[in-house]
């Protein structure tokens, strides 16, 4: 065998330096060989991930779970007009606009800030990060007027705009379950629209991707990010592709 070859038994120069390199990354990579095949540990760990990343897809959120790790926060229950996770699966439109009788049980307010928990394509996600989430944002906007979280079913992005215009908000962050890969089945993510209304673009909102401590964004970096996002947000009337995260200073030109 020659130097830099990785095997199956995990020999050589090579191999040594993917070990450095997995060590630091959930990313499938040098996973070494047996014969032709790849070795049968990765196979299997390979279609664990994708049964994982299934699981979250389908599975149904536990909103007693979420309710019991809020502090005591006010909550309201609603759900998009997908009747089923099925539907949801099938038809996205659905799950962007809420159902009748959800819409009217919020109650319009004068609120700085509407915050939604919605399932999203990940309960796990939601139930594994979210309520830390809500309690460190709430812990950062003491002086904001902030509605009851709303725990949303079936919901994608855009259910939260009708919910932050029915709830009257300036402003509307949605913790929502994203998307499973094959090394992250509970990745949450949070986005942000100024004065939501049913019909806002993507472009309109930000984003913050991949809250999923330890290996994701960590909840203290989410929460300063998303909170700075809110506080310009609130002073220059502006989200999405108008609002750019600025804080990284520039570095100096060499001289």
């Amino acid at each position: 065998m020659s130097k830099g070859t990785v095997d199956g038994t995990g020999r050589g120069e090579g191999a040594i330096a993917f070990a450095r390199l997995r060590s630091v990354t959930q990313a499938r990579i040098g996973l070494g060989r047996a014969g032709h095949a790849e070795p049968t540990r990765e196979s299997l760990d390979f279609q664990l991930a994708h049964a994982r990343a299934r699981d979250a897809v389908h599975a149904a959120m536990d909103v007693d779970r979420i309710r019991s790790t809020l502090d005591g926060a006010d909550t309201i229950e609603v759900s998009s007009r997908a009747g089923d996770r099925a539907m949801f699966l099938q038809r996205p439109d659905l799950g962007r606009r809420l159902h009748q009788r959800s819409r009217e049980n919020l109650e319009h307010g004068a609120y700085d800030l509407a915050l939604v928990i919605g399932d999203g394509l990940s309960a796990r996600a939601v139930e594994a990060h979210a309520a830390a989430m809500v309690t460190k944002l709430r812990g950062q906007l003491l002086d904001w007027t902030i509605a009851p979280v709303v725990l949303a079913h079936q919901s994608r992005v855009a259910l939260a705009d009708e919910i932050g215009e029915a709830l009257g908000a300036r402003l509307v962050v949605m913790l929502i379950g994203e998307r499973p890969g094959l090394s992250a089945a509970d990745s949450l993510g949070a986005y942000i629209t100024w004065q939501p209304r049913v019909g806002r673009a993507d472009s309109e909102r930000n984003c913050v991707s991949n809250i999923r401590p330890p290996h994701g964004l960590s909840y203290e970096q989410a929460t300063d990010l998303i909170v700075w996002l809110l506080k310009e947000a609130k002073r220059r009337g502006v989200t999405g592709v108008a609002l750019k995260d600025t804080r990284t200073q520039a570095l100096p030109s060499p001289e």
